[in-house]
């Protein structure tokens, strides 16, 4: 495993993205347990994406127009749903002090359907992870699944310490109303800007 590979993985995975924001808004709304949760979620959100690189389904994404937008648009209108959440005082980011099952199940669905619908996972797999296979390389495959799960080890680890941070400063959070009021307005307006980022992304 080359240093350039880390590093460049470490970069990319603690850039501010659609996963660091919904697990920082898990952790400063239901605390540490779903902010880790949420961390995993996104984490599993990778997977289909990293199954469509290797058979070949990112290629079809890359070369249709129409199947990349229809997936582009579905993951920006998910996008706004999260932001109209955010705002809401019951919606998907409600502050609790003791989320129950169901919560948990909300928490980790989401997370697996913002990463899901980024169509951009998909390319970016077979775009970045080739770089640092060698061609002399007798098990390409083996070689891309263990690139692949340094990359989600390192979105894991990295979004939980996010979310635990996040959650660490909730208490000072839960106990003012203008603050809270204040962090939906935040976090509402992150999902509008990441939703308006992707439906103007090309591929």
């Amino acid at each position: 495993m080359s240093i350039e590979f880390l590093l460049t993985t470490l970069i990319i995975v603690a850039s501010p993205g659609t996963g660091v924001v919904y697990t920082l808004a898990a952790g400063l709304s239901r605390g540490g347990r779903a902010s880790v949760l949420a961390a995993f979620a996104c984490t599993l959100g990778i997977v289909p994406h990293l199954v469509a690189a290797l058979t070949g389904l990112a290629a079809l994404l890359h070369t249709s127009a129409l199947a990349f937008e229809i997936v582009k648009y579905l993951g920006v209108g998910y996008l706004l749903w999260m932001a109209w959440q955010s705002l809401r005082v019951h919606g998907a980011l409600k502050i609790e002090e003791r989320p129950d099952r169901r919560s948990a199940r909300q928490v980790i669905v989401d997370g697996i359907l913002l990463n899901l619908l980024n169509p951009k996972l998909s390319i970016f797999f077979v775009a970045f992870l080739p770089q640092f296979i060698a061609p002399t390389e007798p098990n390409v495959l083996m070689r891309m699944l263990a690139l692949s799960g340094v990359f989600m080890l390192a979105t894991f680890l990295i979004f939980s310490a996010y979310g635990l941070c996040a959650a660490a400063v909730r208490e000072k959070v839960v106990g003012s109303r203008r603050v809270m009021t204040w962090m939906r307005r935040t976090f509402a307006a992150a999902f509008v800007m990441l939703g308006a980022k992707l439906a103007l992304t090309e591929r």
